[in-house]
């Protein structure tokens, strides 16, 4: 553990933006953590990131020694869309799980990554989600960008926040939706009673909002392409769930058993387009619908044909 006193020299700056000069060889994610950890003390006090400096502030850091991580490489086979010396594109197989949690130590992509790409990886997530700048759930598969060091990490991050990566996902939802296109504007939070959940929650949530479009419709069901303009946590299933359209193989958030023979939710992340983070170039990285979602829509289509 490393102490580090300071003295306020400045005013009317934000705590974070002041530290971050001070301490440049930690990143601005990395010292907003420590404040949110309670290790950063301004006159003998916890205070937030936002707080303004006053001149002769008196702060005390205090960082943590480096964690080891537990988890350890492993040599499984991923698909790389896309490499160079800032991030990879990779697209996730089906029933992967992102990084490692409990009861998932192993077999994750970061176990994956950590074989593949050694040290090569940023640290902003901490020592369980080196490289992860975004998710998507075990069960839906596509594109990813991973972050090799932490100034790519930061910039990805913050067009993350700014919503400006384009991501279209493709999905089977249960029943006939007849509107050809629309927009979904509800606020996602934790579920009140269920912590595992998420739902639309009017009083705790974050705003969220998900585009849809029509792009087949079946007896029962339809085949629809989501746009993402925010991305919490499990938002195309709780914004589909929400207006009546859960996606098939869902067990969550539609129906308890498998429909039409899946375990899990009928969801792609076809697209991923960003501004690389040290270029400045645009890119757009498509992957084509898996072979289980490409079945799907094939029984769907023969048993019964488009409406």
């Amino acid at each position: 553990m490393e102490e580090i006193e300071l003295i306020c020299d400045e005013k009317d700056i934000r705590l974070d933006a002041w530290l971050t000069g001070r301490l440049q060889k930690f990143s601005r994610s990395y010292v907003q953590q420590l404040i949110n950890e309670n290790k950063v003390l301004v006159n003998g006090k916890n205070t937030r990131s936002n707080y303004k400096m006053r001149l002769k502030d008196q702060v005390l850091v205090t960082i943590p020694d480096p964690q080891t991580l537990d988890v350890k490489a492993e040599k499984i086979d991923f698909e790389v869309l896309y490499e160079d010396d800032d991030i990879i594109v990779v697209n996730k197989p089906r029933g992967m799980v992102v990084h490692p949690a409990a009861g998932n130590y192993s077999g994750t992509l970061v176990n994956a990554l950590m074989d593949y790409c050694g040290d090569e990886l940023s640290d902003i997530n901490g020592v369980i989600r080196p490289g992860i700048v975004h998710r998507i759930d075990k069960d839906t598969s596509g594109v990813l960008v991973i972050a090799k060091n932490n100034q790519a990490h930061e910039r990805l991050s913050e067009k993350l926040k700014e919503h400006d990566i384009k991501r279209i996902y493709a999905a089977v939802v249960e029943g006939v939706i007849r509107e050809q296109s629309g927009k979904i504007d509800a606020p996602i939070g934790r579920h009140p009673v269920d912590r595992k959940k998420m739902a639309v929650n009017t009083k705790a949530g974050r705003r969220a909002v998900t585009y849809f479009k029509v792009l087949e419709r079946y007896k029962d069901s339809t085949y629809i392409e989501l746009q993402l303009e925010t991305g919490r946590t499990h938002q195309i299933r709780v914004h589909m769930s929400y207006i009546g359209h859960p996606l098939v193989g869902d067990e969550v958030y539609g129906r308890k058993s498998g429909s039409h023979g899946l375990h899990g939710q009928a969801l792609h992340a076809r697209v991923l387009g960003f501004v690389h983070p040290a270029t400045g170039r645009y890119m757009e990285f498509e992957s084509e619908l898996p072979l289980y979602f490409q079945n799907l829509l094939k029984v769907l289509r023969e048993n019964y044909g488009q409406q």
